[in-house]
């Protein structure tokens, strides 16, 4: 519980509330998990209106610092995951680079043929075969993404279902392809209602949708991936450098 709040301090109630609470999660002081008291509590301790509280929780929820469940109160929400746009890293190779235990549940698998979209992305003409895999992305077991993968038949005539919850840039790269490079583009959005069933979410929870186009070193695309992140345990992080 806040210990004080200045009624007389030129700081708004809520804002003082919202950053004394952000700053015992910083700190330590209130850990992953724990359950705060709710609104009606913080207005009786302080003497002040439970609308002023609202805004200060809210402020911290939009934030990522806390998680509400609908009938169970508000809880310090788990640290974000702060992922580093630099290199080329499969998912796998980036959580156990965070000291995380990564995991693949393959929701779907086939092969079907390409409609011109996708077959414009992946540079093969339109009705190739191509793999199409539905992935839920965990990390300590916990969801973190949902993913549609595409690739071209031809390129993993070996990709089976096995192998599709494993990393398949570990498996492309035993097959003997070399990675390159690959392109990505960023879209805030709400999630959908299988993206909210297969993360834990509310269907107005937000999600970082990305598009991800991967080429061989050849230049070839090898795959495109459409995914959706939970919006409350992501950060993207990228580093700049001026061009002279």
């Amino acid at each position: 519980m806040i210990q004080h709040i200045n009624k007389n301090s030129p700081l708004p109630i809520y804002y003082q509330i919202e950053a004394a609470l952000k700053q015992q999660i910083e700190e330590g002081l209130l850990q992953p998990g724990d359950l705060i008291p709710s609104e009606r509590e913080f207005a009786e301790a302080h003497q002040i209106s439970r609308m002023t509280v609202r805004q200060a929780i809210s402020n911290l929820v939009n934030a990522g610092y806390l998680i509400r469940q609908k009938g169970r109160g508000t809880f310090v929400a788990n640290k974000k995951i702060v992922m580093q746009l630099s290199g080329l890293t499969s998912f796998s190779e980036e959580m156990e680079h965070l000291g995380l235990e990564p995991a693949s549940e393959l929701l779907s698998y086939q092969t079907i043929a390409a409609e011109m979209t996708i077959a414009n992305k992946l540079g093969i003409r339109e009705g190739a075969k191509i793999y199409e895999l539905k992935r839920l992305r965990i990390a300590n077991e916990q969801p973190l993404a949902l993913e549609t993968v595409y690739i071209p038949e031809q390129l993993l005539p070996g990709l089976n279902q096995d192998v599709a919850i494993t990393s398949l840039y570990a498996f492309a790269e035993a097959s003997g392809l070399n990675l390159g490079r690959a392109s990505q583009t960023f879209e805030s959005r709400l999630a959908t209602k299988e993206e909210a069933q297969h993360l834990g979410l509310s269907v107005s929870s937000p999600v970082l949708s990305v598009e991800q186009l991967t080429f061989l070193a050849t230049d070839q695309p090898f795959e495109y991936v459409i995914s959706a992140y939970r919006g409350d345990r992501y950060t993207f992080t990228v580093e700049m450098e001026r061009q002279r």
